[in-house]
């Protein structure tokens, strides 16, 4: 008894010594089956050890998903971007092929013109359907002067593209000028028909249309003749095309032979156009 209680404190660390190094030695190597006590401690810790997994792996989704969202928002706003260049570009092109005939013309007129021509950008116009009065970006210091004859390049028949008659410059500043074409209701210009030489005036109207009278009241003219301006009067340049004739109408009480034409220029999408300059 004495050995006992003397030496209780060394046999009690002996004892547990001895069965963790047989515990040791029985988790090291490989088994098929756990033991009762980790089994037992397993089914205690194996909730708690899923339950904080979860916890951890929601929140690291939590997370990754705030990131993915930030990355989207900046990905979306690229595209914000890139679909507006686009449809600028798309704009661009789409410009481009409207304006394709015209442009084929123009450089056909600046390879065959005989005059001396300034070329402006219209940039203002009266309120209203058709171009009757409006701005262009040149002025006194690229050489126009007031009375000079503004023109486009048209293309008639036989694909010849010739001066068309648009109006005349009517104000000019220092780097703008204002004109008024040919279907003004206060425009007058005196034309010739090419088929037949016989002359007459015509001028514009409120509804943005050409009509006028001949000279004489006999003359043979008829629908899809040609006009051109006389140069009479000295307002407008010689010989520029104003468009054709599509009515003939001959009223007894007016002793006056009446014609409506059909102008070469669309004054509804005029951009562009020249000036003759001296």
């Amino acid at each position: 008894m004495f050995f006992l209680r003397k030496y209780k404190n060394r046999m009690i660390v002996t004892i547990v010594a001895i069965i963790l190094i047989i515990i040791i030695g029985i988790t090291s190597t490989e088994r098929m089956s756990l033991t009762k006590i980790e089994k037992v401690f397993g089914n205690i810790f194996a909730p708690v050890e899923k339950f904080f997994y979860n916890i951890g792996k929601k929140t690291s989704d939590f997370f990754m998903s705030i990131k993915n969202i930030g990355n989207l928002k900046e990905e979306n706003e690229e595209l914000k971007i890139k679909i507006v260049e686009l449809e600028e570009q798309n704009r661009s092109y789409e410009d481009l092929i409207g304006k394709s005939e015209y442009l084929k013309n123009e450089a056909e007129l600046m390879k065959n013109t005989r005059y001396k021509l300034i070329s402006a950008q219209i940039i203002g116009k009266e309120p209203g359907n058709w171009f009757d009065r409006f701005m262009i970006d040149k002025g006194l210091k690229d050489g126009i002067k007031k009375g000079d004859t503004v023109i486009q390049a048209v293309e008639t028949d036989g694909n010849i593209v010739q001066e068309g008659i648009v109006g005349r410059v009517i104000e000019v500043g220092d780097n703008w000028a204002k004109v008024i074409s040919i279907i003004d209701e206060n425009s007058k210009i005196s034309f010739k028909v090419i088929r037949t030489q016989d002359g007459g005036v015509i001028s514009g109207s409120v509804d943005g249309k050409l009509s006028g009278y001949l000279f004489d009241t006999k003359a043979d003219v008829m629908k899809g003749d040609k006009l051109f301006t006389s140069g009479l009067g000295g307002i407008f340049v010689k010989d520029l095309y104003i468009g054709e004739i599509k009515d003939v109408v001959k009223k007894d009480e007016d002793l006056m032979k009446n014609i409506y034409i059909e102008p070469s220029v669309d004054f509804k999408k005029l951009y562009k156009v020249f000036i003759i300059s001296d």
